[in-house]
């Protein structure tokens, strides 16, 4: 079976001009706040459009144009402040910049809130970004965590125990390690009997296959990590049999529903429930041009940032172009960009 995570995307890249199925939340995505007249100050400066907040991503599409959008995912976010701003709608004013890291290149937003004196656009995206990131357990194996107080799991929110399972092996060393096991609706937890803190965590979100395979233990549970996370293969010895058996069924069980709705740990509510997605969206009617495939978009390069660049350098003629262009960096040239582009 497939991991959640190989197909989840959301929390993950920063995309530019998705398609309108790409905008609608994905099962355990929601729809956090909604804000509208919210500028682009970077990418689409003077063109009012709508922020959108889930517990994975913010989205921002124009108001007159949907299909010019981006969706940004909070774990590509490396940074978040304030800082001022020159937006063609409300001049020179406090925006919020947003750095962050997608397939080792970085990118910069700039929000900007054209209706003055409403904070929200600043609280709503800060607070749920730290939401996402104080909740990783629901999310990311852990090995070594404090996960165990007085013999006990310690819950997380929304977590519950279906399962707790004694005497098992794990195999990780070569005489392997008795501890215990704690089946919930979120993860697997093992720690060890003699030392709590040797422990390991594996979230549903994680978990790429559950299978009995053979060992040299004699047969064993095996879990199989996602790509995500370096595909671990982690194995467990339970005996007798049957009891291993029940536990492999109650942990595909579990997954699967877990991966037909699942719980992402990022908790923040407003006082006003925004409406549904879907609603806010609008289906873009086609044009009437054929658009090439394979063609790369490049609506991203108004985004890269430069973070030594505090303003435009002075524009410069270029004889090569025969037009005025910003004063390059030192050390680069125009052809030397041209070979990049290529």
């Amino acid at each position: 079976m497939a991991g959640v995570l190989d197909a989840l995307w959301e929390d993950r890249d920063v995309r530019f001009d998705i398609t309108a199925q790409q905008m609608k939340t994905r099962p355990g995505e929601v729809l956090i706040d909604c804000l509208d007249s919210i500028e682009d100050t970077k990418g689409n400066n003077g063109d009012r459009g709508r922020l959108l907040v889930t517990n994975l991503r913010i989205i921002w599409h124009s108001i007159a144009l949907p299909r010019v959008n981006l969706s940004v995912g909070y774990n590509s976010v490396i940074n978040i402040t304030t800082r001022t701003a020159n937006s063609k709608l409300r001049g020179q004013t406090e925006a919020l910049y947003i750095l962050t890291k997608s397939n080792n290149t970085r990118f910069e937003f700039i929000f900007t809130n054209v209706v003055p004196g409403s904070p929200r656009l600043f609280t709503s995206v800060i607070a749920v970004h730290r939401a996402y990131e104080t909740s990783k357990m629901y999310r990311d194996l852990k090995l070594r965590g404090a996960l165990i107080q007085n013999k006990q799991l310690r819950l997380l929110p929304r977590e519950q125990v279906y399962d707790k399972i004694n005497g098992v092996w794990n195999l990780s060393s070569d005489q392997g390690n008795l501890g215990t096991f704690f089946i919930t609706n979120v993860r697997i937890v093992w720690h060890a009997n003699m030392n709590e803190s040797f422990n390991v965590s594996i979230p549903y979100l994680q978990i790429r296959s559950i299978r009995i395979r053979d060992s040299k233990f004699g047969l064993a549970l095996v879990i199989e990590s996602s790509q995500q996370t370096g595909g671990y293969v982690l194995g467990f010895k339970i005996d007798p049999m049957d009891k291993l058996q029940d536990a492999v069924k109650e942990i595909n069980s579990l997954h699967k529903v877990y991966s037909a709705n699942p719980i992402f740990g990022v908790e923040y509510e407003m006082e006003e429930k925004p409406q549904p997605l879907e609603e806010l969206t609008v289906e873009q009617p086609p044009d009437d041009v054929e658009i090439e495939p394979d063609e790369q978009t490049d609506a991203f390069t108004a985004y890269f940032a430069d973070s030594n660049k505090q303003q435009d350098r002075e524009p410069v003629f270029s004889e090569e172009l025969g037009l005025a262009v910003e004063k390059l960096k030192d050390g680069f040239t125009l052809q030397g960009l041209w070979e990049v582009m290529g």
